[in-house]
């Protein structure tokens, strides 16, 4: 019973995370291209396109972990991409650049940004969560885990 509320509670909350992040990128796409060129990580040429299809996917990976469609696959790409960010985080850390992460608010609020540990402590909190999904729901082969909708 435990293992159910668990595994629905983790589910939505990584879904509301996926959802929301994507809101603001959507609606101020040229600001979150600034966000993305600041990781001086992407060529030139794909900052625009990532700062266009990125908040779209995160919307529609949120939008089927809730509905449950295609989990398995939903799981691993949510997990793929929050290794991706993870990765840019850590790789800006170590290159001593601390930049506004861009990614719940593309605005660029250089003073009131959060230090790069925290979006690091964020970051391993959200792996954590993803980490949690695919175990249950992919690698013990959780069908039986929920049936919430």
């Amino acid at each position: 019973m435990l293992s159910k509320w668990l595994s629905i509670g983790t589910r939505w909350f990584l879904a509301g995370v996926f959802i929301y992040a994507s809101v603001d990128k959507i609606f101020h796409p040229a600001a979150f291209a600034r966000s993305i060129y600041n990781y001086q990580i992407l060529p030139d040429w794909m900052i625009n396109f990532a700062a266009l299809v990125l908040p779209w996917l995160e919307l529609l990976l949120g939008l089927c972990l809730v509905t449950k469609i295609w989990l398995p696959g939903t799981l691993l790409l949510c997990n793929g991409l929050l290794w991706v960010f993870m990765g840019a985080l850590v790789y800006n850390y170590w290159r001593g650049l601390n930049i506004h992460c861009g990614c719940f608010s593309s605005g660029q609020e250089e003073n009131g940004a959060a230090p790069m540990l925290w979006y690091l402590t964020r970051d391993i909190f959200f792996l954590l969560v993803g980490g949690y999904l695919m175990y249950s729901h992919i690698i013990k082969g959780g069908n039986h885990v929920e049936k919430d909708n």
